[in-house]
């Protein structure tokens, strides 16, 4: 409780008040922040999506990709009173953590509704908010916690993480991410492991278990975040920045040849989004007569890796 009563929470708008909000002291971090600023590491956001914009000849104005990463490296990694109380309040109430999960992995649309107990909780702690009638979590910094915390609770006993982790040293080519390697050691290693498992296992944990092999392929190094506009039960699109590079992976549900084809038609739309042309695309398939492996499929001027499980 407050000096005044009330029950502190999360603020994501306004002014905070010490006796109502969840305050970090920031002393330290700014002092990283200004050494940043002084080095010309900034970026001043005009509009979305602004990526790679270059500065002025003295250097300052914008940052690259690379100081953007730091940055939010620097911001996920550290430990703070703010991430603690996050936690603390998901082991207060279970129910919260359901439906965050819910949320993040299964891409099961929950509708904002403030008399359900569990939707008036996350939005008092600041968790979630209400985005068009449906629940979204507040912003990308506590999605990206979340999902590094989910995952982290299955590191120790999961095997595809371990595959991941085991394999990591061959991904490398010159200090780069070779993403397509990935991909086909995923399937290999997810078929050995899973290749017997129902499409119900597949809905619920494929796109998780490859978050897991890519967790520690990256870890220290690169991140990884997911888009919240393509975030459903079928389909939902990873982005990996790894060393100034991205790279974009849809994450699918086989539906059949004219949903897959869709799925081609749509990652290559969102290529044009990103400015890139090449991009992934990992799909779950249940047809017993599938063909598992990789290949590659030429979209006019964007190149699709397509992988399948």
């Amino acid at each position: 409780m407050g000096d005044c009563g009330y029950m502190k929470a999360f603020n994501v708008s306004g002014a905070c008040r010490p006796d109502r909000h969840y305050m970090v002291d920031l002393k330290e971090r700014l002092g990283e922040v200004r050494k940043m600023v002084d080095a010309g590491q900034y970026f001043a956001i005009t509009r979305a999506r602004q990526y790679g914009k270059k500065g002025d000849s003295s250097g300052r104005g914008a940052w690259t990709k690379s100081g953007f990463q730091e940055a939010l490296k620097m911001l996920l990694s550290e430990k703070n009173a703010l991430y603690e109380s996050l936690v603390n309040k998901l082991e207060d109430y279970p129910e919260l953590k359901t439906v965050l999960y819910d949320l993040l992995f299964t891409g099961r649309p929950i509708p904002y509704t403030a008399m359900n107990k569990s939707i008036e909780v996350a939005t008092m702690f600041g968790f979630v908010k209400n985005a068009d009638g449906t629940a979204v979590v507040s912003n990308r910094i506590f999605e990206s916690v979340l999902y590094s915390l989910f995952l982290s609770e299955e590191y120790v006993d999961n095997r595809i993480y371990d595959a991941g982790l085991r394999e990591k040293n061959q991904f490398f080519v010159k200090g780069r991410l070779n993403f397509r390697r990935v991909l086909e050691k995923f399937v290999e290693s997810f078929d050995s492991l899973y290749g017997d498992r129902n499409e119900t296992f597949l809905e619920d944990a494929g796109r998780r278990y490859f978050m897991l092999f890519l967790k520690p392929i990256i870890n220290g190094v690169g991140n990884s975040y997911v888009e919240a506009q393509t975030r459903n039960q079928e389909r939902m699109d990873l982005v990996v920045d790894y060393r100034g590079e991205q790279f974009v992976v849809e994450l699918k549900i086989w539906r059949g040849n004219a949903y897959n084809e869709r799925g081609e038609a749509q990652i290559s739309d969102y290529l044009e989004y990103f400015h890139l042309k090449k991009g992934y695309m990992l799909s779950f398939n249940f047809n017993k007569h599938k063909e598992i492996g990789v290949k590659d499929i030429v979209l006019g001027d964007k190149l699709i890796v397509e992988a399948v499980v």
